[in-house]
């Protein structure tokens, strides 16, 4: 929230009130204190009819079963010997059990009270909570993450292309073909003045290593796959380095956060005029520490310094509220984009925001490979949905079980038992 505040200052948008909502009023106290004095003024409250009444946007960034349900969904995973990870996999699943019940009736609220908002998600997994809302909202919901145009953002600087100050400009300076599902797509082409300059960055190692993608999965497997990875991808094309990782780790990312958190919120409980400064130390080694378990060394600063999803988020209200068109990597539903996937299946890739909302631009059809991995794990992210909606325990093993980071009927049906005996989701009947 911090850095969504600090964005909306700096945008361009007309602000007459902005409502902070939770649903733990402890927490809603912090927060505020650390926004006091940054320039608008701030209004909060417990109530989700209240916040969002007669609002014209509505920013969703949520962690349904706060971080301890992220410890448990990724912990249940790596119990098993599966990977344990917060969207990806197992745990991915287990966290859209819990989310998509409650974004469901979040869109419910919003088709009520505010029926003209643009609804920003940013609530993970991004695309299984985007298609659960647009199920009620349709297209004035629109799902928002920043590791796609990151990673076009890196490929810009390892090709000596000046990006922009943000992510959310690097997308409006040069044209790109960006496709796949959240955190799972390819940079497939990345063309300036007409050009695609891609395949001179690929067949390059030296230029490879300039960037995270490079280093994380190698020139060889780039070059084999002719296109940059999202860096979620390393956990299927990486899958037991990665799991070997995670245990030589000693905790999961969620257990990181978690403690970083629970540092956080009793230091700025008692010392509540200072809170600020300890959001800002907490909020800078979180982005030290991004992917930490993966990557050999420290983060790029540069991918610290120029923001987050926060920028794209806002430059996204932006255009959907009257501003000037702007293209963004975004979650949004397929329509004819992919031929194979159904047309209310939500995709990520290169759209056109504007005041009428966000769609697609004509890509390249997916590459055999592509189109295989995305309609697998489509699969998987509806038949969770259709769990999380339904109660239905068939969809969920379904679900667990045809995930390529489960691929066991056996382990399947113990993840959907631990989320029955935590009451995660309530089976039919």
């Amino acid at each position: 929230m911090p850095l969504m505040h600090r964005a909306l200052l700096a945008g361009a948008l007309d602000i007459d009130e902005l409502v902070l909502q939770d649903t733990d009023p402890d927490r809603l106290t912090v927060l505020a204190n650390v926004l006091r004095g940054e320039g608008l003024t701030v209004r909060t409250t417990t109530s989700l009819e209240d916040a969002v009444d007669g609002a014209d946007l509505v920013f969703a960034a949520l962690r349904i079963g706060g971080v301890d349900g992220r410890v448990t969904d990724e912990r249940d995973a790596l119990d098993l010997g599966l990977i344990g990870q917060e969207t990806v996999g197992a745990g991915g699943l287990a966290a859209a059990l819990r989310a998509v019940p409650v974004a469901d009736r979040i869109a419910r609220v919003v088709a009520q009270h505010a029926p003209e908002a643009w609804v920003v998600s940013m609530t993970n997994p991004a695309g299984i909570v985007t298609e659960t809302m647009a199920a009620v909202l349709g297209r004035r919901v629109v799902g928002v993450c920043d590791s796609p145009v990151a990673l076009i953002r890196r490929a810009c600087a390892a090709l000596d292309v000046d990006p922009g100050p943000s992510l959310a400009t690097v997308t409006g300076r040069v044209d790109v073909d960006y496709l796949g599902l959240n955190h799972l797509g390819w940079l497939r082409a990345l063309r300036l003045d007409g050009a695609d300059q891609l395949p001179s960055l690929v067949g390059d190692p030296q230029r490879l290593t300039r960037l995270e993608e490079g280093r994380l999965f190698g020139a060889e497997l780039i070059q084999a796959l002719g296109t940059l990875p999202n860096e979620y991808l390393y956990w299927y094309y990486e899958r037991e380095q990665a799991f070997r990782s995670l245990i030589a780790a000693g905790r999961s990312r969620g257990e990181h956060v978690r403690d970083r958190q629970r540092d956080f919120y009793a230091a700025a409980t008692d010392d509540p005029s200072h809170a600020s400064e300890l959001w800002q130390a907490t909020n800078d080694e979180r982005n030290r520490s991004y992917f930490a378990e993966l990557r050999d060394g420290e983060r790029d600063e540069a991918d610290i310094a120029i923001g987050g999803y926060e920028t794209v988020a806002v430059a996204l209200a932006e255009a959907l509220c009257g501003g000037a068109p702007t293209r963004l990597v975004l979650n949004v539903p397929n329509g004819d984009t992919v031929a194979a996937l159904p047309a209310d299946a939500v995709i990520e890739t290169v759209c056109v925001a504007e005041r009428t909302g966000a769609a697609p631009v004509p890509v390249a059809a997916p590459s055999p490979h592509e189109l295989g991995l995305m309609a697998t794990i489509k699969d998987c992210e509806q038949s969770i949905i259709r769990a999380g909606l339904t109660g239905s325990r068939q969809a969920a093993l379904r679900a667990f079980a045809l995930h390529p980071l489960v691929a066991s009927g056996a382990l399947a049906a113990q993840l959907v038992a631990k989320a029955e005996a935590r009451g995660i989701f309530v089976p039919a009947g």
